[in-house]
């Protein structure tokens, strides 16, 4: 795995929000529940399928006790990393020295969420796959099992943090990433990484209105007909939220899909512009 050194910025390494954003997730999450329906309420067959042959597919893989192994050693290592905040820092930590094991219960992805992104991953067979915002690896274990041929670049500015999410990945023989330590919207805007076409893209770096946006229209030369983004936390601010109805109107999107934690966006020429809120 290569590691490329720049003007780091982070995945913001943990969140508890504030009480003016936790008034906010739970309306989000009322009308959420109001509005949210399974299966039975999906009439695209596109999305259908993916509903009911990924979401909610009950095949119990042998790649989620790797995910579950993966975790339970971060969350068994009580070893301490000096982290790099940048943006809007954390709420939960009052030291930049923070154990391994904190990290991975703040600010990983969830059990339930990483076998979702691992069903995702597995469904699309994406061949090349971004993941804006490495942290510990959880998201990143997910996408490679997903699919072990694909070629995975996942980005993250503290470097330290990074270290400890190679030597993870390594232990448990995950060889297709490229972990890159980087100033997230610098990287984006290389020419080279423009003319690139990823299938799948994971945003988990920046939690904020504009940075959201800017990410956004900095890949848009990348999408394919086939392309899948996934932006995580779309509700846990009223900026993330503004900046998931901005995604959802731009011309280029057809489909999405909001699982309230997710936004998923599909660039799909033959669908309908369609916005669904689904249970998953």
């Amino acid at each position: 795995m290569a590691r490329k050194v720049a003007e780091p910025q982070s995945k913001i390494c943990a969140f508890a929000p504030s009480r003016e954003n936790m008034i906010q997730i739970i309306k989000s999450y009322l009308n959420f529940l109001w509005n949210s329906k399974n299966e039975h309420g999906v009439h695209s067959p596109f999305v259908f399928s993916l509903v009911t042959k990924c979401f909610y597919d009950k095949e119990k893989y042998a790649e989620y006790s790797i995910l579950k192994n993966y975790r339970k050693e971060l969350l068994e290592n009580y070893d301490t990393i000096e982290v790099i905040d940048f943006g809007a820092g954390s709420k939960v930590f009052k030291s930049n020295t923070r154990a391994i094991n904190q990290i991975a219960g703040n600010a990983g992805i969830s059990k339930k969420r990483a076998e979702l992104l691992f069903r995702i991953t597995n469904y699309f067979q994406p061949e090349r796959i971004l993941e804006i915002g490495t942290s510990l690896g959880l998201a990143t274990s997910a996408l490679s099992l997903g699919n072990s041929k694909a070629k995975i670049t996942t980005l993250e500015g503290c470097p330290n943090t990074l270290i400890q999410c190679q030597y993870q990945l390594q232990k448990f023989n995950i060889n297709n990433v490229e972990c890159v330590n980087t100033e997230f919207k610098n990287y984006l805007q290389n020419s080279q990484l423009q003319a690139s076409n990823f299938q799948l893209i994971y945003f988990d770096g920046n939690h904020s209105k504009q940075a959201t946006l800017d990410y956004f229209e900095l890949l848009l030369p990348t999408i394919t007909n086939e392309s899948v983004w996934i932006f995580d936390d779309i509700h846990w601010s009223n900026d993330m939220t503004e900046a998931w109805k901005i995604i959802k109107k731009h011309p280029k999107v057809t489909v999405t899909i909001d699982t309230f934690q997710w936004g998923i966006v599909f660039f799909r020429q033959e669908q309908p512009k369609e916005h669904f809120v689904i249970r998953a």
